[in-house]
């Protein structure tokens, strides 16, 4: 057993601070009380104990090339199968990748991320690939894989289906990038494929404005109704909604992933996310392609949070930036519970709910699995010492189920 004393504990799908004790043991918390206090001991005293960060969104094959070609338009890096990124990734060896990935995966972890979804280009060696690094660290990858046989204006539609068959088998679900590169036939069969097998259907949707009014122009519809059209669990960006889109995501109960900093970095605005929350949508929250950014959500929470904040010359609670996240995965599908449930009725739902079966229990509560980190606590506002002012030096400890990091 191993009680973690004396923290201010951030419980509940809340995130409620409590000065209190948590028992483990087998990968479990047993109770939150300030009564237990058995076997091993880790003194929290004056330290944050955290849910740990699913980062929602990363392209992590993009780790082996950083920082290349800053200035470019965001077609000319990353738009497939010929952006700067594919052409690099195509060129690479797969040893150099999976190196790559691991350090990636690494700094993840030491910096508090236990779970990360990531949208893999390569087909099913690029899924492979991806596991391989994963193999010996203890980190949850959730791959949602794609194939080149998803683009173009006239697929070939038996072959997408096969591909799609073939990836649902070894990963968590399909991820292509958009509908500028894809028809709305191969869309259908994405998403009627990975229902059938409970898996993750997501797609980028409006990430800059272009994308929307060429979408209404061609298609009538806006790229994000067009994905909830085609029924996507999880929309990327959301970056600039239009006409009634915010409205359509709440009333269709669509999980959507914010990646601030990386609009930023590509020049592309800033997610709206005062009006996200007016219309209780919960996001998550994602650090995008390695090539630009750090995959260190201290650096997202803390970006998202003061740009926000500049630009609706608002307040906009700490607490909420900190769910994106870490507690939100609970709370933003109809499938698995509303803001009106108990936590342990969001968790039975959730568990029911096979798609998010690999980043479940991330919440802090009795029998729940142990997915948490112990930070110093800088300043007496835990929400933001962790945001403002938490660096990778700050984190004593992580705990992923079964596995104990200490750092030093």
């Amino acid at each position: 057993m191993i009680t973690i004393a004396n923290g201010t504990v951030l419980c509940g799908a809340d995130l409620v601070a409590k000065n209190t004790n948590v028992l483990i043991d087998d990968g479990k918390i047993i109770e939150i009380s300030k009564d237990v206090y058995e076997g091993e001991i880790i003194d929290a005293t004056n330290s944050i104990v955290c849910p740990s960060f699913l980062n929602a969104h990363t392209h992590i094959g993009d780790s082996i090339i950083k920082d290349i070609g800053d200035g470019k338009s965001i077609e000319e890096i990353v738009k497939p199968p010929n952006g700067l990124k594919h052409i690099a990734l195509e060129s690479s060896s797969n040893g150099d990748i999976v190196n790559a990935m691991k350090d990636s995966m690494l700094e993840m972890l030491q910096t508090g991320t236990t779970h990360f979804i990531d949208y893999r280009e390569g087909g099913i060696n690029g899924v492979k690939l991806l596991k391989k690094a994963a193999e010996d660290i203890p980190i949850n990858p959730i791959v949602l894989g794609r194939d080149d046989s998803f683009y173009g204006d006239d697929p070939d539609l038996s072959k997408v289906k096969i591909a799609i068959r073939k990836l649902l088998k070894i990963c968590d679900g399909i991820a292509p990038s958009g509908f500028g590169e894809i028809t709305e036939d191969v869309a259908t069969l994405i998403v009627t494929e990975c229902e059938k097998q409970g898996k993750i259907s997501s797609i980028h949707a409006g990430e800059y404005e272009y994308l929307q009014t060429d979408s209404l122009s061609k298609n009538g519809k806006t790229e994000i109704q067009m994905a909830i059209d085609s029924g996507f669990n999880q929309l990327v960006h959301v970056t600039s909604p239009l006409n009634n889109d915010l409205d359509l995501i709440r009333r269709n109960k669509r999980n959507i992933v914010l990646c601030p900093r990386s609009n930023g970095a590509f020049s592309l605005g800033i997610p709206p996310l005062f009006e996200i929350l007016k219309n209780e949508i919960k996001p998550l929250i994602g650090t995008d392609n390695i090539m630009i950014n750090s995959p260190n959500i201290f650096r997202e929470l803390e970006y998202t949070l003061k740009i926000m904040r500049a630009f609706y010359k608002n307040y906009i609670s700490p607490k909420e930036i900190l769910k994106m996240a870490t507690t939100n995965v609970y709370l933003n599908n109809s499938k698995y519970g509303s803001n009106n449930n108990s936590d342990n009725d969001l968790n039975k739902n959730f568990n029911d709910f096979s798609i998010y079966k690999k980043i479940n229990k991330s919440i802090i509560d009795e029998k729940n699995n142990v997915e948490l980190f112990i930070s110093k606590k800088i300043s007496k506002n835990p929400y933001l010492s962790l945001i403002n002012r938490s660096e990778t030096k700050d984190i004593i400890c992580l705990m992923n189920k079964d596995k104990l990091i200490y750092y030093d």
